[in-house]
C-alpha cells in the first residue's frame, strides 16, 4: 500500500492541534481527520476516533503495525514541516 496523496489544513485557534489531514493510498482509499498534534516531545499525528458510550476515544481507522505508522507519520510531518502545503481554514 502506497501513500499518494496527503492535504493538509492548518487548524487556527489555540492549543495543541495543528491541522487536520486527509490521507489518500493508493490513489483509491480515503483516510480523513488525521490529526497533528503538538506534544511535549514533538509533533504527532493522531488517527480518526470516535467517543464510544464510556467516554473512551477509538479509532475508526489505522495503521496495524509500527512500521506503517511510521511511515506515515514521517510523510505528513515532512510535508507539513517543509511548509508545501496549502493552508485552509480548518472548521
Amino acid at each position: 500500500m502506497r501513500l499518494t496523496d496527503i492535504r493538509i489544513r492548518k487548524a487556527n485557534g489555540e492549543g495543541k492541534l495543528r491541522a487536520y489531514v486527509t490521507i489518500t493510498f493508493d490513489d483509491c482509499f480515503v483516510v480523513h481527520n488525521v490529526k497533528i498534534i503538538e506534544g511535549k516531545d514533538g509533533l504527532f499525528i493522531a488517527m480518526p476516533s470516535r467517543k464510544n458510550k464510556t467516554g473512551e476515544y477509538k479509532d475508526v481507522a489505522h495503521p496495524i503495525n509500527i512500521e506503517f505508522r511510521t511511515e506515515i507519520q514521517n510523510s505528513i510531518l515532512d510535508k507539513y514541516n517543509s511548509g508545501n502545503f496549502q493552508e485552509i481554514d480548518a472548521d
